[in-house]
């Protein structure tokens, strides 16, 4: 597929406009036209509707795919202009991924498809990272992505947004607060919930983001270092967590309940990597992500 046609199609559906889409890619309304033409002609459909310019059903499908297809070429572009100051990467190293809990929900199994898909030839390792890896797995060169939250409070990586979530904590069904799982509670309500532990290695960063920044203040005596001790905790009746809306929908045990925390701030998933990485692979793995971000983050977001 050519991606001169895929720049001019998705330039058009985002402009709203042909002329506005040639100005914005230096080319004549003419040749944009013949663009979308010869992209129409070459997958057999419309694409556009032209008066006014709408994408067809179709279309919008393929703007989702432009989106990501174009980011990845840029970002191999990207990095075959710096190759000459890059040091040698192993061409049979895996690119290793690591995902803490569900990661950002339905993107994180998006991404690496979509990178599966665009570098069939690279092996990719998806590792479990638990919660005091929030931060360590990259510096200490164990993961080379990482699907963490909140964003890690370190120099040495940096983080991009992918979703922003309600917050919610999870009790056992036989908890009064279990009542508000329609309704909400408030950070009063669970301030003497008892929340587990975790071990004091475990970066500041996310203590806060799991205790509401310290609004919750009860502790149980119960440690956990995954989700699925946390709801071991919680559906035994020894402790409470915490998470992201979208944790209901990966953890849905018998015996938990979620409960939305209507006045607690919305807290973001993040793709983290280390500032000083070079890898061609970790860039090309975050612009797919990034491109994919945009289309489906505001839906995993709601």
């Amino acid at each position: 597929m050519d991606l001169r046609l895929l720049s001019s199609f998705l330039a058009v559906v985002e402009e709203g406009h042909f002329g506005r889409a040639a100005a914005r890619l230096f080319l004549s309304p003419p040749a944009v036209t013949q663009h979308v033409r010869r992209l129409e002609s070459d997958l057999g459909t419309r694409l556009l509707h032209r008066n006014p310019v709408s994408p067809t059903p179709a279309g919008e499908r393929l703007a989702r795919h432009a989106r990501t297809l174009l980011a990845a070429a840029n970002a191999a572009l990207d990095d075959v202009a710096e190759a000459a100051d890059r040091a040698p990467f192993a061409a049979d190293r895996p690119l290793r991924v690591g995902i803490m809990g569900h990661g950002s929900a339905e993107l994180t199994p998006a991404s690496v498809n979509a990178y599966r898909r665009a570098r069939p030839h690279i092996a990719v390792e998806l590792r479990q990272l638990d919660f005091t890896e929030h931060v360590s797995a990259l510096v200490e060169d164990r993961v080379d992505v990482a699907f963490v939250r909140p964003t890690p409070a370190d120099e040495r990586v940096i983080a991009d947004v992918l979703t922003t979530e309600q917050r919610i904590v999870a009790v056992p069904e036989s908890h009064a607060l279990a009542d508000a799982r329609d309704t909400g509670a408030r950070l009063d309500d669970i301030a003497d919930l008892p929340f587990f532990r975790v071990p004091g290695h475990t970066p500041r960063s996310f203590t806060d983001y799991l205790y509401f920044d310290r609004a919750a203040r009860r502790r149980s005596t119960h440690y956990a270092l995954t989700p699925q001790e946390v709801l071991t905790g919680v559906v035994s009746g020894r402790a409470a967590g915490s998470g992201l809306k979208s944790f209901a929908r990966y953890y849905a045990w018998p015996g938990a309940v979620f409960v939305p925390v209507l006045d607690a701030p919305r807290e973001s998933s993040y793709l983290a990597v280390r500032a000083a990485d070079r890898n061609p692979e970790v860039q090309i793995f975050r612009a797919l992500t990034l491109a994919l971000a945009k289309e489906l983050g505001p839906r995993i977001s709601e």
